[in-house]
């Protein structure tokens, strides 16, 4: 047996001491000992816990990969997100003061994607363990909005009719605003027969869609997302914020970086997260390289009222980024790329004559990147704000306003 300090987290949220050695579910100033295998002690025990520590709200902790910091104070866990911000914005040599931090509450994830297999006694479904492939039933999990939960049993079902023992099916569920909405990839090959078997299912539990291996099998009522002014009705699995929380503070943190503009510009806009409730004051372009998010968004447009107009263009915002003198048409830009970072179009915006972005992130170290090359240009930082959307995980969230000096 080793024994060890821990002196910090690491970014997936694992405690580090010398060496390194690696220990999940420590924290900073505990002493733990165990067997040491490689760099790592797979299962640690605390000989002296941190006053951080805190005992586990959810029963699968344990076993479950879903969560890595339920052991930790809810304010540790705020400032060490924090911390992750900072330290990732001093390697580019840029200090920035963090105005908060706002954080979702359990039982509000309302998107997240299971996997499921067959057995020899019945069905399987749950969330991986944690570095591990074994599957861990999650049936009181505090993280998923309770409508999801409540479909357990149809997913369950569906793998009873579409899943196999060789392989896994992943399961992406939505609780949208009318209903569950189920995508599944990976599920048996379709033919009629399991079609119906299918749609006994969906009518059984009161799944409003399901799309199988990117087919739409049934759809009993449109599943729709409020946007603002706007009922949308997204690709099946299609992106969106985790919670309704992380939502509406993520669009008003944006309305407020693009106040006073009449012509805003929304890039890597998705399905409208921010060009719908955007187009309620200002006239907007939404860019985005999905056609189908951008067809449901400009559906949603169509049929809501009082909006001002919004239009669409399909792009590769990596390759091919809106130029200085098509973004100059604009008074202010949103942009919210994926973690990659949006290394080409930020380029093209320090260029431009754009007065106000506003900035979403979910990567700490693609936006120091991004942020030092719009600093260097000009702008200045007004706030900066973290959004903790994926509650007692490693992942942060980002959201600032870059103005021109």
């Amino acid at each position: 047996m080793t024994k060890i300090e821990i002196t910090r987290l690491g970014h997936h949220g694992d405690g580090i001491a010398a060496g390194p050695i690696f220990a999940a579910k420590t924290l900073p100033g505990e002493v733990v000992e165990g067997d040491v295998v490689g760099d790592r002690i797979a299962s640690p025990s605390v000989v002296t816990p941190s006053p951080n520590r805190v005992k586990p709200p959810c029963p699968h902790f344990k076993s479950c990969g879903g969560c890595a910091l339920q052991h930790a104070s809810d304010s540790f866990v705020a400032e060490w997100k924090s911390d992750v911000v900072r330290t990732a914005l001093s390697h580019q040599g840029v200090d920035l003061p963090i105005s908060g931090v706002l954080t979702s509450p359990d039982r509000s994830r309302r998107r997240a994607t299971f996997a499921g297999r067959r057995t020899k006694k019945g069905v399987l479904v749950g969330l991986h363990g944690r570095a591990s492939g074994t599957l861990v039933p999650v049936p009181n999990c505090i993280l998923m909005t309770p409508k999801i939960m409540d479909g357990m049993p149809a997913l369950e079902a569906l793998v009873q009719v579409g899943g196999s023992r060789r392989g896994e099916m992943a399961m992406t569920v939505t609780d949208s605003d009318a209903g569950l909405d189920i995508s599944v990839v990976d599920g048996k090959e379709l033919d009629m027969e399991m079609r119906s078997e299918l749609a006994a299912v969906v009518r059984e539990h009161g799944v409003i869609r399901l799309s199988w291996n990117g087919d739409e099998v049934v759809q009993e009522t449109r599943p729709y997302l409020t946007f603002g002014r706007a009922r949308l009705v997204p690709p099946p699995g299609a992106f969106l914020q985790a919670t309704r929380h992380g939502e509406q503070s993520l669009v008003a943190l944006m309305k407020d970086a693009v106040a006073g503009a009449e012509r805003v510009v929304d890039l890597f806009a998705g399905c409208g997260t921010f060009a719908l409730p955007m187009s309620e004051f200002a006239e907007v372009l939404a860019v985005e390289g999905e056609g189908a998010m951008l067809e449901s968004l400009s559906d949603a447009w169509k049929t809501a009222s009082g909006l001002k107009p919004v239009t669409v263009a399909t792009r590769d915002l990596f390759r091919q980024p809106l130029l200085p003198d098509e973004l100059n048409k604009f008074d202010a830009a949103i942009i919210d790329p994926p973690r990659a970072g949006a290394l080409a179009q930020v380029g093209e915006l320090a260029k431009s004559n754009i007065a106000s972005i506003g900035f979403v992130s979910c990567n700490p170290v693609t936006f120091a990147r991004d942020a030092k090359t719009l600093i260097d240009s000009g702008f200045e930082v007004e706030w900066l704000q973290v959004v903790d959307q994926f509650r007692w995980s490693p992942h942060v969230e980002i959201a600032a306003k870059f103005s021109r000096a």
